[in-house]
């Protein structure tokens, strides 16, 4: 063991952003561990901070830069000591401003160069300045990480497929992450073993387009993720399955098939649809309009009719009338969604749609009010669809109160159990009593009535 790795030195990661961004954290901890680092809860007195950004939603750049203002502070305090990275999407976009607005910063890395840090943080060690790695290398950073992971818990995240071909207008993606690419599978078959050997009996397989997955299989031939998913599904003591984030046009008939015909593929699809109207779907160059997403809703639920959808939503596209509004609405009416996520549009810098004529924010404003209401009103009544319903949930761990264990539902709704003794990691039988706007009450089964 070399001196460096036995004198242990403290890292906090702060992680902004989506499920990819928490996994490249947990990943990069890992890394970092063989030359001496171990995570703590907060900055104050860390060798080294991460700020892991997303550059998805507005104001992303003020965040970093009010972000790094505290922890400058905080170095200075150090007498210099703290070294400060900032990795993802912002630093994939805004690498060179970040080193003229922010010269404090040791480290500007992109997410896909982190497999690098270790010889990024000697590099930064010897020179004066900040070290800028924003490049896209040509091969795969999953074969540089270790298998040494730290378990993540009864629910792991698993990123099996990163960047995005589809060049939506107001997506930064594809300039941030990178085309389309996916890992082989056994590369991920692997990690997932190793996931439930630690503990996991979820597992959530994470990319950009996660259903445009093709990775090559150990039999040489290209698989897609049902193939996939079938094969994690021989893995014992992995019960459940799940995979986010979709794209309509990658929704193919096998995916859709195994929706119906494999148990440990979980009955709750996230399928961003972003709008209601063909014209701004085209205008987002989505190509797909809403007559498919309505024909893949309802294969999916011939498949199996028990499956719950969320969804994302854009209000306030450029050209986006009060017609294209409704039609959005409609859509949301008709299809029915047990959760969604809904954002006004804002501009992000190199997009299409950045360039074109805005529309008002206080018009944005009213149409978000008014589908938000719309959204919530259906995953309260998703909620209450479930009272009195007998459930099979995964408890996660213990609640917030004494007594109480904590749970999720298949669908992904919090559950919380009234139990003394600890419950993670089981699957079990639990009567729906109460039902609140974001999380469900429930009762035991007891073992002779699920026998019954």
């Amino acid at each position: 063991m070399t001196a460096q790795a036995r004198n242990t030195r403290k890292l906090h990661i702060l992680t902004h952003g989506c499920q990819m961004n928490v996994y490249d954290s947990a990943r990069m901890a890992d890394l970092l561990r063989p030359i001496g680092y171990e995570t703590v809860e907060a900055p104050e007195g860390a060798d080294m901070v991460i700020l892991n950004t997303c550059h998805i939603r507005e104001r992303a750049e003020e965040k970093v830069f009010s972000q790094l203002g505290r922890w400058r502070k905080l170095k200075e305090e150090q007498g210099g000591r703290m070294m400060i990275a900032v990795t993802g999407c912002v630093a994939q976009a805004e690498g060179e401003v970040l080193a003229k607005r922010a010269p404090f910063v040791d480290l500007v890395v992109g997410p896909q160069a982190y497999h690098r840090l270790p010889e990024l943080i000697a590099a930064a060690h010897r020179k004066t300045g900040t070290v800028i790695d924003t490049d896209f290398p040509a091969e795969q950073k999953f074969d540089f990480l270790p298998d040494d992971a730290a378990p993540q818990g009864v629910v792991s995240f698993l990123s099996i497929q990163e960047g995005c071909d589809k060049f939506c207008s107001f997506c930064v993606v594809p300039y941030t992450r990178g085309a389309e690419s996916s890992r082989p599978a056994a590369s991920v078959v692997a990690e997932a073993r190793r996931m439930v050997a630690g503990g996991a009996r979820e597992i959530a397989l994470l990319g950009q387009n996660v259903n445009a997955y093709h990775g090559e299989g150990p039999d040489g031939k290209i698989w897609g993720l049902a193939r996939l998913v079938a094969e994690l599904s021989d893995i014992a003591g992995l019960e459940r399955i799940r995979y986010t984030t979709s794209h309509p046009n990658d929704m193919e008939d096998a995916l859709i098939a195994a929706h119906g015909t494999n148990p440990k593929l979980m009955p709750f699809l996230h399928l961003p649809v972003q709008s209601g109207s063909d014209k701004i779907l085209r205008a987002m160059n989505r190509k797909h309009d809403a007559a498919k997403f309505h024909r893949i809703v309802e294969r999916l639920k011939a498949a199996r009719p028990d499956i719950a959808l969320s969804s994302d939503f854009i209000v306030g596209h450029p050209g986006e009338t009060d017609e294209d509004f409704a039609a959005t609405m409609k859509l949301v009416k008709e299809t029915g969604f047990a959760l969604a996520y809904s954002f006004k549009y804002s501009p992000r810098p190199g997009t299409p749609a950045a360039g074109l004529p805005q529309i008002e924010e206080a018009v944005k404003d009213a149409r978000l009010y008014e589908l938000q209401a719309e959204l919530r009103r259906q995953q309260y009544a998703f909620n209450d669809s479930k009272l009195g319903q007998t459930l099979p949930v995964l408890f996660t761990g213990p609640g917030r109160h004494a007594n109480q264990q904590a749970a999720r539902s298949g669908y992904m709704q919090p559950v919380v159990v009234e139990h003394s003794t600890d419950l993670t990691g089981q699957i079990c039988e639990v009567e729906i009593i109460q039902s609140n706007p974001n999380s469900l009450l429930g009762r035991l089964v007891d073992k002779e009535k699920r026998a019954a």
